[in-house]
């Protein structure tokens, strides 16, 4: 049976907070004509549908794909991949686990946010564009699919509400990734069955999580 870890992209695998503010406020003041800054973005805008946070700042209309795209390829030269991400990849391939991200994000988004190196340590990737977004599992269960994994052996780690609904929804482990978006507490609350704070221990639960041996915290088999 093989088993299988999936990822969510933005605050998980990259750290991008920052960025997905400044595409907000960068897309709000062409659109709107008027200076915008981050400090005028609602509470919590980085984890609200785009649609929702330009609504509260004026915009009536559609978000123009184009103008989104523009302002989102600008402001994710800031974002950065978190420390922890290619060695805990790493682990996962040589655990014989199969990896994968299921984004919100655009395929062509994802290689603005993930240099080659992180991608070809992936085995799959599932973008908007590929399934019904989440709090849908037709993502994770599309990936799973590509990846001959079924729910009861994969997990999914992401870092918000959405995440853990398309977790459970999908009958795949949740678990919660306290340092994105949304933060210990509220993954909690909505029903993560793990939630880690840190990412320091996230290789070893990963691996307890799908059943593999450990010894010491890394997989007996890979020890000897």
């Amino acid at each position: 049976m093989k088993r299988a870890v999936l990822f969510d992209l933005d605050g998980v695998l990259v750290d991008s907070r920052a960025a997905q503010l400044a595409t907000l406020a960068g897309f709000a003041t062409s659109v709107l004509d008027r200076r915008v800054t981050i400090e005028d973005l609602p509470p919590g805008a980085e984890t609200t549908p785009r649609e929702q946070v330009l609504a509260h700042l004026g915009l009536d209309g559609a978000i123009d794909k184009n103008g989104w795209d523009a302002a989102s390829a600008t402001a994710t030269l800031v974002a950065k991949v978190f420390p922890f991400v290619v060695e805990t990849l790493t682990d996962l391939r040589a655990a014989d686990i199969a990896t994968g991200v299921v984004t919100l994000r655009s395929r062509r988004c994802l290689h603005w946010l993930l240099p080659p190196d992180v991608i070809d340590l992936l085995d799959t990737t599932v973008c908007y564009e590929d399934a019904t977004p989440k709090p849908s599992p037709d993502g994770l269960l599309l990936a799973l699919d590509q990846l001959g994994a079924t729910p009861g052996s994969a997990v999914f780690v992401g870092d918000t509400y959405t995440d853990i609904h398309a977790a459970r929804a999908a009958g795949v482990t949740a678990v919660g990734a306290g340092w994105g978006f949304a933060g210990t507490d509220a993954l909690t609350r909505t029903g993560a069955d793990l939630v880690l704070s840190e990412p320091a221990d996230l290789t070893s639960a990963l691996l307890r999580l799908v059943g593999v041996p450990q010894l010491n915290g890394f997989p007996s088999d890979l020890d000897s």
